[in-house]
């Protein structure tokens, strides 16, 4: 890292602050700080739900698959992910939306009180922050492995700074920070990506070198099912993608909760998941290379890193590491932000009256110090990430394996084709999911993609069966009014007062 590196990284954080510092104008109570007031653009929420979509860990733990096993990391990480988002805009994403025209939620957990009940929304709330806390930590952990990698910064260091300097826009200007600082990181991160590919294309004798590259790697390398990664595994982590980038993941709800319409927020689906197919081909192109240039390379996951510092001129590196810097704080932000909507709406005011009934200024304060509570936490976490097995473990393994049995309840409950799939279903599903996932981690010896389907596949086949089980009783008119009402748009300039009102 050179002078030039640190003071083009500098002016990046100096960027992120100053996003920060205008959106708070922009907050005027919570409607605003959690859902940009319903009035963020497609193209704008399409961007960020593509930020706000992968971390660091890409440059990292994704950076070593790609080294080791080659080009089927396109094919079991970005396909999937585009075709659940495609799917999700045409069934999901509209409905998040339509949610809050109807219910003012601000919050993905706000409507499952009126869906199921107040105790199940409570137990998804609790065991979604607790799964997050590790979610979050991995991608602060990733993070500081680059930093550490390219600036010789400890781990500790890399982690406490990265997270502080997110907290403060992230603290002060809410959605719409995140927003706006994702459109600017995917600008930074669409120069460096490009320039990497460039130079790296130059260096292999160029453009004929995107297709070349796979007659001098290994034959396995442009396999694209290979070790681990097998159809099934491909299979199990389609279907949790699917519930992960329609809302499962509540960064990305907030998203669509952020457009205007149901329309707008179909649109930004299909941005984000336009993004997702094509971008990676770039994205990804140094790291499948990484073996031409350091064929015996000790640990893989710095492969990228490496590239970058031996590679690039001075000025693109600190634009490469701040682009990593973008992929972690969009992700990690939006997470924060996600969270304390739900700790602030969802959690509080059943856990003590004082926080019902609170003033808007009072209930951003509430916000505020939620956020920096669960980001500390997550810092912490991440310190100590070695302890749950590592990075790639948290990501793949623990949150793969367990957002299903919490996403399940939270992504069907929107169809009116599971109407009859009530809070016991919800319940049972998610407890047979969590009890799932603890059996074949810790009693069975099982593969991955047996590890990452169990939870989500028993969650689903119970919540749907029980449902089925139901048909012959009567749904709440409160629950079927709420679900038929969300297959169209409505006038979202419609009084709060005239519009549907439910009570859980």
């Amino acid at each position: 890292m050179s002078l030039a590196d640190w003071i083009v990284l500098g002016l990046f954080f100096l960027l992120m602050i100053g996003i920060g510092v205008w959106s708070f104008r922009q907050i005027s109570g919570t409607q605003d700080f959690f859902a940009a007031g319903g009035k963020m653009p497609w193209w704008l929420s399409g961007i960020s739900h593509h930020m706000s979509g992968y971390s660091a860990a890409v440059f990292v733990a994704y950076a070593g698959v790609a080294y080791t096993y080659g080009f089927t990391l396109y094919i079991w990480w970005a396909v999937p992910v585009s075709i659940a988002i495609f799917v999700g805009a045409f069934f999901i994403a509209p409905r998040w939306s339509r949610l809050r025209q109807r219910l003012n939620i601000e919050s993905p957990m706000e409507y499952l009180s009126t869906r199921f009940n107040v105790p199940t929304q409570q137990l998804m709330a609790w065991s979604g922050v607790l799964l997050k806390l590790f979610d979050v930590g991995a991608k602060w952990a990733a993070i500081a492995v680059v930093l550490n990698v390219f600036a010789g910064v400890p781990m500790a260091v890399g982690i406490i700074v990265s997270g502080a300097i997110s907290l403060v826009y992230s603290a002060i200007g809410g959605l719409w920070a995140d927003a706006w600082t994702d459109f600017a990181q995917f600008v930074v991160q669409l120069i460096a990506g490009v320039a990497m590919f460039v130079i790296i294309l130059a260096k292999l004798g160029g453009i004929g070198a995107f297709t070349g590259i796979w007659s001098q790697l290994p034959p396995t390398h442009s396999q694209p099912l290979i070790g681990p990664y097998t159809l099934g595994f491909v299979l199990a982590y389609l279907l949790i993608n699917f519930l992960s980038y329609n809302g499962g993941t509540w960064n990305l709800a907030q998203r669509y909760i952020a457009s205007p319409r149901g329309s707008d927020a179909r649109k930004a689906a299909i941005l984000s998941g336009a993004l997702y197919l094509v971008w990676p081909l770039i994205l990804f192109f140094p790291m499948w290379s990484a073996p031409l240039f350091y064929p015996n390379l000790k640990d893989p996951t710095q492969s990228y890193s490496l590239m970058t510092m031996d590679l690039l001129p001075h000025g693109l590196i600190g634009l490469v590491l701040a682009s990593m810097f973008a992929h972690t704080m969009a992700m990690t932000t939006s997470d924060a932000n996600a969270i304390t909507a739900v700790i602030t709406r969802d959690i509080l005011p059943v856990i003590s009256k004082k926080y019902r009934g609170l003033s808007e200024k009072a209930t951003l304060v509430v916000a505020r110090a939620a956020m920096v509570t669960f980001i500390v936490i997550t810092l912490i976490i991440a310190i100590y990430s070695g302890s749950f097995g590592g990075i790639l473990s948290l990501l793949i393994v623990w949150f793969g394996a367990l957002v299903g049995p919490i996403s399940i309840p939270m992504l069907l409950g929107l169809l009116p084709a599971f109407k009859h799939s009530d809070s016991k279903a919800a319940i049972i599903s998610w407890a047979a999911g969590i009890v799932t996932f603890i059996l074949v981690k810790y009693v069975f010896t099982v593969s991955t993609a047996t590890l990452v389907a169990s939870p989500v596949l028993v969650s689903a086949i119970l919540f749907i069966g029980m449902g089925l089980l139901n048909r012959g009783k009567s749904v709440a008119p409160e629950v079927t009014q709420l679900l038929n009402s969300l297959n169209e748009d409505v006038d979202d300039t419609l009084s709060k007062g005239s519009r549907l009102k439910y009570e859980s």
